[in-house]
């Protein structure tokens, strides 16, 4: 993706790795490895992590098992995955895979669609995702969902600040969302729309997930997650409706798994 110099500082804050151990926001890691560990071949499969920053995926996927390559553009990530036992990391781009036709087992894009606010780069980088994964090997791709912004704010007490909130209706708008705090430029999908980059890029057969369905939302969900048996609940209880097309847009993210 084009790190612009406001994307770049953004991710140098080098807070990225703690993003998703603490708070509501545990609840995407979680409910992102329910579903990986449901879609993706047995291990030691190889796994390609493109757009997988410091490697908060590919730590837990290298411990299942996996054989782990984080492919992403800041270098301050590739720095902090290669750290992670059993991880490579290497610089690159989505849009051009360092790797030949066929060469890993499955390919996870869990952040490079939210930088690619122009389809035709969103589409391309799915569709080298298709050429490196062996054929019918599964790609799975996170997007933020289009009123993600109007919800996030709502809850966060955000909404009350006027620049927060023209950001948000503008995303909800045309899914083009200009962050006031990082200054810059990521892109909220339709939950609709993904299939049709799916296909786009050769990908068959996409199955949609809403990942934290509508509980990213409830004020008391840190007490849920900090207690191990009503976190299983939850997770169960977003399990049950993960694929509802009526419930998808609700969640802040998606996640689409194809195949190549």
């Amino acid at each position: 993706m084009d790190v612009t110099p406001e994307l770049h500082a953004y991710y140098e804050r080098d807070k990225e790795h703690l993003r998703l151990r603490a708070g509501r926001e545990r609840l995407e890691l979680w409910r992102t490895q329910d579903v990986l560990r449901r879609v993706l071949p047995p291990p030691p499969a190889r796994v390609l992590d493109v757009g997988g920053g410091p490697g908060i995926h590919a730590e837990w996927l290298s411990g299942d098992g996996y054989e782990v390559t984080v492919v992403d553009p800041i270098p301050l990530h590739v720095e902090r995955a290669a750290r992670l036992p059993g991880v490579t990391a290497v610089a690159g781009d989505a849009r051009r895979l360092p790797y030949p036709d066929a060469a890993v087992d499955a390919v996870l894009l869990l952040g490079p669609l939210y930088h690619l606010a122009e389809r035709a780069d969103r589409v391309r980088a799915l569709r080298e995702a298709r050429r490196v994964v062996q054929p019918g090997g599964p790609v799975a791709a996170a997007t933020i969902n289009r009123h993600a912004a109007v919800l996030g704010t709502i809850c966060l007490g955000h909404y009350l600040r006027e620049p927060e909130r023209r950001a948000a209706h503008a995303a909800a708008a045309d899914g083009v969302m200009l962050s006031p705090g990082a200054g810059f430029t990521a892109y909220f999908h339709d939950p609709d729309e993904v299939p049709g980059e799916f296909a786009d890029a050769g990908l068959r057969d996409p199955v949609r997930y809403g990942v934290e369905g509508a509980f990213w939302l409830y004020g008391d969900m840190d007490d849920w997650l900090d207690d191990p048996w009503r976190r299983e609940l939850v997770l169960d209880a977003q399990r049950s409706m993960e694929t509802e097309p009526t419930l998808l847009g609700v969640s802040g993210h998606m996640l689409t798994v194809g195949v190549g």
